[in-house]
């Protein structure tokens, strides 16, 4: 039999156009979070901190689209740290997480790490909203489909 050539090309996929430039980024963010003692995902759960407040596990697991499972180990390496507290709130089995003033103070440090990745982008101040205008209407549309439950956002 002859080989076919297949239809489905690497380069077409939005799937890997999306996957390959989120591993750009965060490449270029890895380097400079390490030498402020975070990872990129304790870096996005410090960012709905900094953004939110105090809040409690399933919320910042559900603003950054993960589940709680996901959530709770970062936020015990981000405790241990000394970045963020936790504490039981009325219902005892909700467990509330904020910032320490370590944690309060790091954003500062974070902020020259994120301009310094936007820099490297080359995208001035209009195309960068633009983009993430357009990947956000992307997920709430696939979203939208209900294909993907939320425990499975992993």
């Amino acid at each position: 039999m002859g080989s076919k050539k297949s239809r489905l090309r690497l380069d077409d996929q939005l799937c890997f156009a999306l996957y390959a430039a989120t591993n750009a980024v965060v490449r270029a963010y890895r380097p400079m979070l390490a030498e402020l003692g975070l990872t990129y995902p304790q870096y996005l759960v410090m960012l709905a901190l900094w953004q939110d407040g105090a809040a409690p596990v399933h919320a910042l697991a559900e603003r950054l689209q993960l589940g709680s499972n996901a959530v709770t180990p970062l936020v015990d390496k981000l405790e241990a740290a000394g970045f963020v507290t936790r504490a039981r709130g009325v219902d005892r089995r909700v467990v509330f997480v904020g910032l320490t003033e370590a944690g309060i103070r790091l954003e500062g440090e974070v902020s020259v790490a994120q301009q310094s990745v936007v820099c490297r982008t080359g995208l001035g101040e209009k195309d960068l909203g633009v983009l993430r205008q357009e990947l956000k209407d992307l997920t709430d549309r696939i979203a939208a489909t209900g294909v993907v439950p939320q425990d499975e956002r992993t």
